[in-house]
């Protein structure tokens, strides 16, 4: 049986994304996608392989998770937004081999507190702490 084509919306409903970054995606080469006439088709398998999904499912983690929060007292909104945005495209990275990778970020702009919550793979906690520890040191 073919794999199942879905549209740029389909697309983004299932990537919970608009899309109008669906289509960025495409155009930049990073999701493959086909053109037919005037729209665009994406594969289903090649969807769950951009959304870092194994054979359509989450592989199931094995070993051990770890869970770190960050606090950064101190920072600007700007430094904060820059981090935030630094941190998600460093998470993104990887492939369905990769564990997953949750990460996330509160900012408080009456204390200027920034705080990251990571949960992943020891192994990988550490990488990311390393990513802000550089992003921190920009």
């Amino acid at each position: 049986m073919a794999n199942a084509l879905l549209t740029v919306d389909e697309a983004a409903e299932a990537l919970k994304l608009h899309p109008k970054t669906v289509l960025r995606h495409i155009r930049e080469g990073r999701l493959e996608a086909t053109r037919i006439g005037k729209a665009y088709r994406i594969d289903r398998v090649k969807l769950d392989a951009f959304a870092g999904l194994a054979q359509g499912h989450v592989r199931p983690a094995a070993g051990a998770r770890a869970t770190v929060i960050v606090d950064v007292p101190d920072i600007t909104v700007e430094a904060a937004e820059r981090l935030a945005t630094f941190l998600g495209a460093a998470a993104l990275s990887g492939d369905a081999e990769t564990p997953p990778l949750t990460i996330n970020t509160a900012f408080d702009p009456t204390t200027g507190a920034f705080k990251v919550v990571l949960i992943a793979a020891p192994v990988d906690a550490a990488r990311m702490l390393e990513v802000i520890e550089m992003g921190l040191s920009r």
